[in-house]
């Protein structure tokens, strides 16, 4: 009989991992067992304490990498080396930072997400929810398994592991997308897109899986690498199935033609969860499309390379195209990252060290103009302003839901200047704009292809750039160089010359054969209302984020170097 040996768990490496989904679990518990009066305080500590020792681990765990390399860990499924540490501090800083912005409250005492979300929208149900103060605090675990998959996603080391950590970072987004407070239809309508449209890439992710592996007869990347070096009858197998798997990471990416859900997610989603989606969902996945082409198919880099270069020109030229015409704010920011993926997709074709660095890099700083930006659109609001009526109520105002029109943002530099103007840099970063931290990632980029032979890519990089600069500063002209404008709502009809406007009363109307005749009539009051922008306050942990955020868009164009040498010092994988 084989004696059962144990295998040996390096713990200490895993710990970045362990930290963020035990304290998932624990939040689950929390869910069951704390008291509803406190459990919002008690979630939002222990994610925020998981979230830091994550970051504390990976930066532990830094030197050690430095000097060896790396370590394999749990017989090659996890490969934890300095891409792996460099994706895993991105994307537990920017989950940080978006659970601030995930937690804030307005002043009214309203989060972003629905009192109940399983509640019909505009039911009595969900009124009662509402006016009794509910809250879910659910969101906090979700958004720690998603950053937990996160995690794991771009240190797999086989296909089997990578294809668990894209379901577990995958299955909370699909229903945190559908909590949003106001617009619920829309909300629970891209929650539906982002389901189904995300379980046939993940079929289409299987499929490529199961090809590959009928191929070279092995999950792990390095046996698959070794597999695409000895040339046999079934290449054609080997060629489709890397197809099919590279689909399925370009649509978690966002990348044409796989792109068609992330405007409608962006737009539907609660803003703070497309933040958080938005930066680290494209630096986990972009971490795992770049190892794979890096060590499991560089033999196929001539057969998969007119694959990559025609997404990644459709990429960049459809995203900023689509940009220019659009008229909501979540949308153009949608669309926004739509290119974005294609600037990216440059540095990965680059194939060269260079290349790892500057993806890395860009990750880093776009995610965080990314969930700053989306944070400064969920403080904005609209404003009904109520004049006349019955008296006490005149210039009563109520807070509505978010102004995400761009015509609702004209004007918004003169109300809110110090707000508009740090929208302005994270929109300028963006457009890859001097001493913005935009400008040195996009510069990383173009650079390292250029280097790698890709100039043409560069060069419509740089075409596509320089276009996309128009509807980021027409953005900054609307704020800064437009009128505010506050369009009257509601208003009511004139009654005709010398007729009394009459209003029924409750028992307005009594039925006498086919006609309805007024038995009892009230005058109308003369009411309108005014639609205006403002922003909302809020407990402060918003602009905390977003003020992060600011500093490392500003820090990051004007000191780019430490980063990029700290990168480059670790910036190589394991086979």
């Amino acid at each position: 009989m084989t004696e059962f040996i144990a295998p040996t768990v390096d713990w200490a490496a895993l710990s970045p991992v362990v930290i963020v989904l035990l304290a998932a679990v624990v939040g689950v518990l929390v869910e069951a067992f704390v008291p509803a009066r406190v459990r919002r305080t008690v979630q939002l500590a222990l994610a925020v304490v998981a979230l830091a020792g994550a970051i504390i681990a990976v930066a532990a765990l830094w030197s050690g990498v430095e000097e060896t390399g790396g370590t394999v860990v749990l017989g090659g499924s996890l490969l934890v080396d300095g891409p792996t540490l460099v994706l895993q501090a991105t994307i537990a800083l920017l989950a940080l930072i978006s659970l601030l912005i995930i937690a804030d409250r307005t002043e009214t005492g309203e989060d972003a997400f629905a009192p109940n979300a399983a509640a019909v929208p505009g039911s009595d149900y969900e009124e009662l929810a509402r006016r009794k103060g509910v809250q879910q605090t659910e969101i906090y675990p979700l958004v720690l398994f998603a950053t937990g998959g996160m995690l794991i996603f771009p240190a797999a080391g086989d296909l089997l592991t990578l294809f668990v950590a894209l379901e577990v970072l995958s299955l909370p987004l699909y229903l945190l997308t559908g909590m949003a407070r106001r617009r619920r239809l829309l909300s629970q309508e891209a929650s539906m897109k982002y389901f189904l449209l995300g379980a046939f890439s993940s079929a289409l992710l299987l499929f490529g899986i199961a090809l590959v592996y009928g191929y070279s007869g092995s999950l792990r990347y390095s046996e698959i690498a070794e597999a695409t070096q000895v040339p046999g009858g079934l290449d054609s197998l080997l060629l489709v199935g890397s197809v099919l798997l590279l689909s399925g990471l370009l649509f978690k990416v966002g990348a044409v033609p796989f792109h068609t859900w992330t405007p409608d997610v962006y737009q539907g989603a609660p803003t703070p969860i497309t933040g958080f989606m938005a930066a680290c969902t494209k630096a986990a996945a972009f971490g795992a499309l770049l190892r794979i082409v890096y060590t499991m198919l560089p033999g196929l880099a001539w057969d998969l390379g007119v694959v990559l270069w025609t997404v990644a020109i459709l990429t960049m030229v459809v995203g900023t195209v689509a940009a220019l015409v659009q008229t909501d704010m979540k949308r153009v920011l949608g669309y926004s990252s739509i290119a974005h993926a294609g600037f990216i997709l440059t540095g990965i074709i680059a194939l060269n060290e260079a290349g790892i660095v500057a993806v890395l890099f860009y990750l880093f700083v776009y995610g965080a103009a990314t969930v700053g930006a989306f944070g400064i659109v969920w403080l904005v609001r609209e404003r009904a302003v109520r004049h006349g009526g019955p008296e006490g109520t005149h210039g009563h105002s109520s807070i509505l839901g978010e102004a995400t029109h761009l015509s609702q943002w004209a004007g918004l530099g003169r109300t809110h200047p110090l707000l508009a103007l740090t929208f302005a840099l994270f929109l300028l970063s963006f457009a890859g704009i001097p001493l913005t931290a935009g400008f040195a990632g996009k510069f990383s980029v173009f650079s390292a292809a250029v280097e790698g032979g890709a100039w043409p890519l560069a060069l419509i990089g740089v075409l596509a750039s320089s276009a996309a600069v128009f509807f980021y500063v027409r953005i900054i002209v609307l704020m800064f160089f437009t009128e505010p404008a506050g369009e009257p709502d509601g208003e009511p009809a004139a009654a005709p010359s010398g007729v009394t406007a009459l209003a029924p009363s409750a028992e307005g109307f009594a039925l006498a054969g086919d006609a309805a005749v007024s038995v009892q009539a009230e005058p109308v009051v003369q009411t309108r209302s005014t639609v205006t922008t403002t922003v909302v306050g809020t407990e402060g942990f918003a602009v905390v984020a977003i003020t992060v955020c600011a500093l490392l868009t500003i820090v990051l164009g004007v000191f780019p170097s430490p980063v990029l040498d700290l990168i480059a010092s670790v910036a190589t994988f394991l086979p």
